[in-house]
């Protein structure tokens, strides 16, 4: 039986984006390769608001991660968490033998501007890396107001990971002071995983002219001076995800129109936090919780895993909690495609079960 997934990522894919994926194979040196590229880059852009190059990965959104860590820290790397994922951006580094510190806030409570400023007032850093919108505790961090700081230290590289939130909330990459803004296609994008995008700034791109050991695969120099030439990749790309991406992005910028787009997961995160304040509460503290995913502490100790076998029986399936968080809360995801209408009605079939 087919699931209505309200997990973050992969999500369901629409039909018809499906049936791109199935689109004729082309020689991904063509002309054809290149104008496909382009209209992809040329769409992102107006997603994320900038002028800065586009760069794509054959690859999860841990791969662009560990591209931009490698390739633009050449003294250290301040590394923010507020959850599973922004401690895989430390993980990464350490991992990679590039030095990073490791900043942590306080469970529920987001990554600030203030905190941002002390660790840059101490001159040790020349990269921030922060995630923007973290599943495993439903919060979204202000990148915005952090890159007002760190746009008062010219030096400092700024790495965005938008994996669970470019397409279901605004990210301004250009104003936010923003090097790198990555992201993949199977949360909020609503395509098949598989497939990772990115902004990329001149900054980012001088600074990795001065980073030696870049890696081979993953070395965002090489990656970026091949699409500044003729929009084509080092590698051969994943070509049915840009057929089906391509087609996306249009749908999203000509038919729901972005500002729609994210009016609609704003919607649809009030309708679940208003829902889990009245029946649990909120792991992220208010006015941090996250536009796509959201995480509800599980106040009455009901089996959470126990709650996802039933609803896998009436066709639906939610995130348990991630890591020390399993069992503790569950997570909604309503990301990418999802209607009012299916969300409703997954809430009431989790007050049936639980007798809420």
């Amino acid at each position: 039986m087919s699931l209505k997934l309200f997990i973050p990522g992969p999500v369901n894919v629409e039909p018809d984006v499906l049936e791109k994926m199935a689109t004729v194979q082309i020689a991904h040196r063509s002309k054809i390769a290149t104008e496909l590229q382009e209209r992809i880059s040329k769409s992102l852009q107006k997603l994320m608001y900038t002028d800065e190059t586009i760069i794509l990965s054959t690859s999860s959104g841990s791969g662009i991660m560990e591209m931009a860590i490698k390739s633009c820290t050449k003294k250290r790397a301040a590394m923010f968490s507020v959850g599973a994922f922004g401690d895989r951006w430390y993980k990464m580094a350490v991992t990679n033998n590039v030095p990073a510190d490791y900043f942590k806030s306080e469970p529920g409570m987001p990554t600030t501007p203030e905190m941002v400023e002390e660790a840059l007032k101490t001159g040790l850093y020349d990269v921030v890396a922060v995630t923007h919108n973290e599943t495993s505790s439903g919060l979204l961090n202000p990148v915005y107001e952090i890159g007002q700081v760190i746009a008062k230290y010219p030096d400092v590289v700024y790495l965005v990971d938008a994996v669970s939130s470019l397409g279901g909330s605004k990210i301004e990459v250009d104003k936010s002071h923003i090097d790198i803004c990555l992201s993949s296609t199977q949360k909020c994008l609503g395509l098949p995983p598989g497939l990772s995008v990115a902004s990329v700034s001149e900054k980012a791109i001088e600074r990795a002219k001065t980073v030696e050991n870049r890696g081979f695969y993953l070395d965002l120099l090489n990656i970026v001076n091949r699409v500044k030439k003729d929009f084509q990749y080092p590698s051969t790309p994943s070509t049915p995800h840009m057929w089906a991406l391509d087609y996306k992005l249009a749908k999203i910028l000509n038919i729901e129109g972005l500002e729609n787009r994210f009016d609609r997961h704003g919607k649809l995160a009030k309708i679940v936090q208003e829902w889990a304040l009245k029946h649990f509460d909120l792991f992220a503290k208010e006015g941090y919780r996250s536009n796509t995913v959201t995480t509800i502490i599980n106040t009455k100790g009901n089996s959470v895993a126990d709650l996802n076998k039933e609803l896998g029986k009436r066709g639906y399936m939610i995130s348990n909690g991630y890591g020390d968080l399993k069992e503790k809360a569950f997570r909604i995801a309503h990301m990418a495609d999802r209607s009012e209408e299916d969300l409703n009605a997954l809430l009431r079939e989790i007050e049936n079960i639980w007798n809420l």
